[in-house]
């Protein structure tokens, strides 16, 4: 198996983790590859970013 491929649910597992903690070189490498290539993960990679983005506004939101 190429170490450079990843399959569309090892993508989304990427994109999850990456939320947490920096990922390694090669698997930032092999998931801009899959993004490149995949019509469906950068759709997924898009919501993930809204709902990152929406989380940090209702963490730092106040009722005044």
């Amino acid at each position: 198996m190429n170490p450079m491929r990843r399959t569309c649910k090892e993508v989304a597992a990427l994109l999850i983790a990456r939320e947490d903690k920096p990922l390694p070189v090669l698997e930032r490498a092999a998931l801009q590859l899959h993004l490149a290539a995949c019509a469906a993960c950068p759709v997924f990679e898009r919501q993930v970013l809204t709902m990152r983005n929406a989380f940090r506004r209702w963490r730092s939101y106040t009722d005044d």
